[in-house]
């Protein structure tokens, strides 16, 4: 069944069309991921399916059934309140009437009055006039389901939070249909594995734009490529776009070179004189001309950025030495006892939750902090190439030009004066585009000035600091090519799976309580040491297999008697509570339970979040004892 369809849509801004005669089509179930070059139109084509933007011709088909909900690129500005406030406003009317029941109820909770009451019992009536209880049980299971803090101000949640506040206001919808546009950007690691899980197991269908090549190899059963306004269906995994992409490329290219050569024929015969334009030649006139207006129709493959690093002086064999180096900001730990040695040519990625400390340890390494404790020794001649996740480095205010140049017409690239608007051009800027303010610009624009910007200066020390947000996968392979080639020190932080492991050679891993762990490898061979070291009484380590004959005293301690008894008993303790979560949810589910009085509302909600907590710590209790047996 398809949820909606796209017949011979087209859509321009005045320039070269967005989109030219495009047909699509998505099926319940349908997990599609939308890929392109920045500037295609990718969003633009998910405004349309939205119904934000109207084509200028062509017609959208929406199956009666139809329930589309999206998740926005953008955290909204406007946005505030309570969590509960904003994923009730995911349902308009109904949405705005259970805020301002919930508020009513809370405030009864804490300070009952007579005018909060009334206020009360006219929001109950009008919600049992639209039907809106139904509403009510479904705002709390997404908020239950996603683990969502439901009274925490909007305000003060993290980004990984906010994102997931955004897809709880999509998911109270209760869509067939949902749109995501870049859903990965700015989330850690932690929280893109549990957006993809969460995503495998969405009943709906869902129509993505992605450049996280992991996120999307592990979602999409279909990916579709908007390119030059054309839309095209590669059925298969990522790999198999990749290679059937290659050979159309191939297979274009040979055909616009016969074309080109042939009508590079017809241009020498017209010119040959009188005799070309004899009546018996009239018609091989007429195909010369449209000749000409297919070439001139035609839209050529966009080039990919050429990323020219520039070369400099190398740095002392030794770049950092660190030995337990601690630091702290007011008291509060954020590295512990870190010791690490990192040489020239060494490609380092940093691995951590977002607000974990990474930034921290990169200056600490730079020696731009002082540590708490420990020592830290720098190696010579090190020249620091650095790039900011914030682009701080970019005045929004100035060109594309003066950002890079600073007033000037030329640069320096290896020793050679450079034209700015030359040099430019490699990282895909026009000169019209190169001439207008960086506010103007695109994310993935911003991001190819800066890149711009640090390879316009030479170094032997690269930091860079979140670097593919907004690239698109061109300019990230290219980017992951010119990074290995780089024969100087590298220290990559990311959130980009596949970029670590392409990349680095090393990471450093924060595991929590300001320690962290160095593995040789990228984020795969992490994750495939990370067990071993983590839980090394799972199995035999090579010591213990080498060594049968160790002593009993050092075997791992048996549980006392109390804790074993304790382990019997805890499964049957769970099994209670999640029973007792499983009434509670029923019986909130049930719109005669907002007919009561507001205490025995709050009491039961107390109560859920209770069990909730009880719940979490039992599981984690019978875990630590199951380990230790």
């Amino acid at each position: 069944m398809s949820l909606l369809s796209l017949h011979h849509i087209a859509l321009s801004f005045g320039g070269p069309a967005l989109l030219e005669d495009v047909n699509f089509a998505i099926e319940d179930g349908e997990r599609v991921c939308l890929v392109g070059r920045n500037g295609m139109g990718k969003s633009s084509l998910l405004k349309l399916i939205a119904g934000q933007l109207q084509a200028d011709s062509g017609e959208v088909r929406r199956h009666e059934h139809l329930r589309l909900a999206e998740l926005p690129q953008q955290i909204p500005e406007q946005l505030g309140g309570s969590v509960y406030d904003c994923v009730a406003s995911g349902l308009g009317q109904v949405g705005e009437l259970l805020k301002r029941y919930h508020q009513y109820s809370e405030s009864l909770a804490h300070n009952a009055n007579d005018a909060t009451l009334a206020s009360l019992e006219r929001a109950q009536h009008e919600l049992e006039a639209l039907g809106g209880w139904e509403m009510t049980q479904r705002i709390e299971t997404v908020i239950s389901q996603l683990s969502l803090p439901a009274d925490s101000r909007f305000e003060s949640l993290s980004g990984g939070l906010k994102r997931r506040v955004l897809l709880a206001q999509a998911l109270v919808q209760n869509p067939n249909l949902l749109l995501l546009d870049e859903p990965t950007n700015h989330l850690d690691i932690e929280a893109i594995e549990w957006l993809e899980q969460f995503l495998l197991n969405f009943n709906g269908s869902l129509l993505f734009i992605t450049h996280d090549r992991a996120f999307l190899e592990r979602l999409a059963t279909r990916i579709i490529e908007l390119d030059r306004g054309q839309l095209t269906s590669w059925p298969g995994d990522f790999a198999t776009y990749q290679r059937r992409k290659a050979e159309a490329l191939e297979t274009e290219a040979r055909h616009n070179a016969l074309f080109d050569k042939k009508l590079a024929q017809e241009e020498a015969w017209i010119r040959q004189g009188i005799k070309a334009r004899r009546t018996r030649n009239e018609g091989r006139v007429r195909a010369l001309k449209q000749l000409r207006e297919e070439r001139r129709e035609r839209r050529n493959l966009t080039g990919n950025a050429k990323l020219t690093m520039q070369d400099a002086a190398r740095s002392g064999r030794l770049v950092v030495e660190a030995e337990a180096v601690s630091f702290s900001y007011q008291d509060t730990p954020v590295i512990k006892d870190f010791s690490t040695t990192i040489l020239r040519g060494d490609k380092i990625g940093i691995i951590g939750p977002n607000g974990v400390g990474k930034t921290t340890l990169i200056n600490l390494l730079l020696g731009k902090l002082q540590p708490t404790d420990g020592t830290l020794k720098l190696g010579s001649n090190i020249e620091i190439g650095y790039f900011d996740q914030h682009r701080s480095q970019i005045d929004p205010e100035k060109t594309v030009i003066d950002n890079l140049a600073e007033g000037r017409s030329e640069i320096s690239i290896n020793g050679k004066p450079r034209h700015v608007i030359s040099y430019l051009q490699d990282f895909l800027f026009q000169p019209e585009r190169a001439r207008q303010p960086v506010k103007a610009l695109s994310g993935g624009e911003r991001n190819r000035l800066l890149l711009a910007k640090l390879f316009s200066k030479p170094c032997n020390t690269l930091v860079l600091d979140e670097p593919t947000n907004d690239l698109d996968m061109e300019t990230l392979e290219l980017l992951e090519e010119r990074l290995m080639e780089f024969d100087g020190t590298l220290l990559l932080v990311s959130h980009d799976r596949a970029f670590i492991n392409n990349v680095v050679t090393s990471t450093l891993v924060f595991e929590g309580d300001g320690r962290i762990g160095e593995y040789v490898g990228g984020y795969d061979d992490w994750l495939r040491q990370k067990p071993a070291r983590a839980t090394p009484a799972s199995g035999k380590t090579k010591t213990q297999t080498a060594n049968k004959s160790a002593p009993k005293a050092a075997a791992k301690k048996k549980l006392s008697y109390k804790d074993q008894r304790e382990l019997e008993q805890l499964p049957a303790l769970i099994e209670r509570l999640e029973t007792e979560q499983a009434t509670l949810h029923t019986q909130m589910s049930d719109p005669a339970f907002y007919q009561q009085s507001s205490e025995a509302i709050s009491a039961t909600k107390m109560r859920l979040a209770e069990v909730v907590t009880e719940l979490a710590a039992t599981y984690e209790r019978w875990e630590t004892l199951e380990a230790a047996q």
